[in-house]
């Protein structure tokens, strides 16, 4: 029975949590962790408080806990990454994406490493990344696909 009812938490969590509503998701995941503490409970949970509460230090800890049980789970990577961003650690969180994506090539770790992928130069570099020259002429050249745009786009 419990095992059920943890599992039904659990999913509201995931769904609450993919439509930005935090709060509801920490609430979901904290039963589902009451009633059967498992992996993927912790580390969500760990997830929904770090972006409902801003508690990082326990947030950061509980994440640790669910890879230490399951640490070939690219998820909880993931999860453990985007608390690492959220409390300003972008060299672990960089170092996390990069664990996980070692176990899976999860598409969204993916996209969280290419997001720390380094601009591209200025084309004219004498000139501010700002300026007009060097912001449409390098929009016009990605287009045509001449010049790489952040992120592979």
């Amino acid at each position: 029975m419990s095992s059920r009812l943890a599992a039904e938490f659990f999913a509201k969590g995931v769904d609450a949590l993919s439509h930005d509503h935090f709060y509801l998701a920490r609430v979901c995941f904290e039963q589902a962790v009451h009633e059967e503490r498992t992996p993927a409970g912790c580390s969500y949970l760990a997830l929904a408080n770090a972006k409902s509460r801003g508690e990082f230090d326990e947030a950061i800890a509980l994440a640790e806990e669910a890879i230490s049980k399951e640490p070939e789970n690219s998820v909880f990577y993931l999860n453990l990454g985007q608390i690492y961003l959220l409390a300003g650690l972008k060299k672990e969180a960089l170092d996390t994406f990069r664990k996980g994506v070692q176990f899976e090539r999860n598409a969204e770790i993916i996209c969280e490493l290419d997001a720390f992928a380094p601009r591209a130069p200025p084309l004219f570099p004498k000139l501010r990344r700002s300026h007009p020259l060097n912001r449409y002429l390098g929009k016009f050249l990605a287009r045509l696909g001449l010049r790489r745009v952040r992120g592979g786009k």
